[in-house]
């Protein structure tokens, strides 16, 4: 059945779009928490452990968008191994992840400007846990918002063509700083490089899920890919290897160019880790020109991704028939597309405290979904084991149990029970109203079909 896409997105375009995904705002703006919270070492172990777990789930990936390159990725499997009920849980989990992405990127854009523009925010509308939001900060938010759902409503071609773009200056600018911490780094700096013991890594840890959502943008939009289908899963592996590499590195930059004491104290570490290893102003503010292009890479990808999930529901029955239409023109998602876009414009109605509740809340919702895509690669390698898998993962049974593992286990640290457990009430006040939305589109949709 031809579902109207058209596929014309090349390698370097899906690479693009997953990498890209992978490495927005968060690598600037979050690395001196991760290094404050855990230490030099204790960060990069988190990010080793937890990116070691992704490698693993993305390899359950790789064979079941080989086998499976339809629209939806996750909803996909999920249906076929699990039923539809299990499908719709599993997406819907998974567009908790890609809205909180999209809408991070919102409030990240602002807090960019603040840092290159100082005193740029005026206009106080209200406060948000302790924080002034003013309607200028807001406006420099939003607007880039509309302008992104604009982009990826006219053509994914054109989406994917601005990634190829973007990520290159990114990795430019990202090369530049790990080799001036490589040259003028001080290793004195990295002590200590512990902190805070095993909480201490947990509060690091529970982030990185979020970090590497991204990959699975390649599965999501595999109808529209122009691949080989063993390629696809091939592409989706080397991802994420690509990020743990570059997270790790940001770390190691960060702690080789600033000491302890100036970490803890510094608004933007990374930025500022540049200007101390290159010796001048012009450093920091290239870092943050960097960042800003991770901001638009990792917009445009969760537009695209969170779109085709909601599609793909729409399709299925599972959420409004609205949702499951292409533009007659452009032969996109659009109004998926406006949907997902939408809580992008209002996220920065709630502040620069709104990103580390959007960061630890999509997490869930994340590792939720890598669980049941782990769980329904175990049950079709059992069912179906002469399924057509042009990307056949080697020693399948271990890397299925050892990822539904994981996963479960990255799940729990959102627990009340765990250190790094989600806040109360903010992030799970994000969690419970996104389940309750799926709970009236399920019912809505159900009763319609019945």
């Amino acid at each position: 059945m031809n579902s109207g896409f058209v596929r014309v997105i090349n390698r370097r375009e899906v690479l693009s779009l997953a990498f890209g995904a992978m490495v927005g705002w968060s690598w600037v703006a979050l690395s001196g928490v991760w290094v404050n919270n855990a230490g030099p070492a204790g960060a990069v172990t988190a990010f080793l452990l937890g990116g070691t777990a992704v490698i693993l789930v993305g390899l359950t990936y790789a064979e079941l968008a080989s086998a499976m390159p339809l629209v939806g990725g996750e909803h996909a499997y999920s249906k076929r191994a699990l039923g539809k009920t299990a499908s719709f849980v599993c997406t819907w989990a998974i567009l908790l992840g890609y809205v909180s992405v999209v809408a991070f990127e919102a409030v990240a854009l602002p807090t960019v400007l603040e840092y290159l523009i100082p005193g740029f925010s005026q206009g106080y509308l209200w406060t948000v846990a302790e924080w002034e939001v003013n309607a200028s900060w807001v406006a420099t938010g939003s607007l880039p918002a509309i302008s992104m759902v604009v982009l990826n409503c006219i053509g994914i071609r054109t989406a994917a063509k601005l990634q190829v773009l973007v990520v290159v200056i990114i990795l430019l600018i990202g090369v530049a700083l790990f080799c001036g911490a490589a040259v003028y780094g001080d290793v004195g700096n990295v002590a200590p490089g512990f902190v805070g013991g095993m909480a201490g890594m947990a509060s690091v840890l529970v982030m990185v899920p979020f970090m590497f959502v991204g990959f699975d943008v390649i599965p999501q939009s595999a109808e529209e890919v122009n691949v080989p289908f063993a390629d696809i899963g091939r592409l989706l592996v080397v991802s994420i290897v690509m990020a743990v590499l570059w997270y790790a590195a940001v770390i190691g930059a960060v702690a080789l160019g600033l000491p302890a004491a100036r970490r803890s104290e510094a608004t933007l570490p990374t930025a500022e880790a540049a200007t101390a290893l290159f010796g001048g102003e012009w450093a920091g503010q290239l870092l943050v020109i960097g960042g800003i292009a991770g901001i638009i890479t990792s917009w445009n990808a969760f537009l695209i991704g969170g779109s085709r999930a909601l599609y793909a529901l729409a399709a299925a029955g599972q959420a409004p028939a609205v949702f499951g239409v292409l533009h007659p023109k452009y032969r996109t998602p659009h109004r998926a597309i406006m949907l997902v876009g939408g809580f992008a414009i209002i996220a920065p109605l709630f502040g620069r405290p709104a990103m580390v509740w959007l960061v630890d809340a999509g997490g869930l919702g994340i590792v939720t979904a890598y669980a049941m895509v782990a769980l329904s690669f175990l049950v079709l390698r059992k069912r179906e084991p002469d399924m057509q898998r042009p990307y056949r993962v080697g020693c399948g049974r271990l890397v299925g149990s050892a990822a539904l593992l994981l996963s479960v286990g990255l799940a729990s640290l959102y627990l009340p029970w765990s250190p790094a457990a989600l806040i109360w009430p903010q992030e799970w006040a994000i969690v419970i109203f996104w389940c309750l939305l799926g709970a009236l589109f399920f019912w809505v949709t159900r009763r319609a079909g019945s």
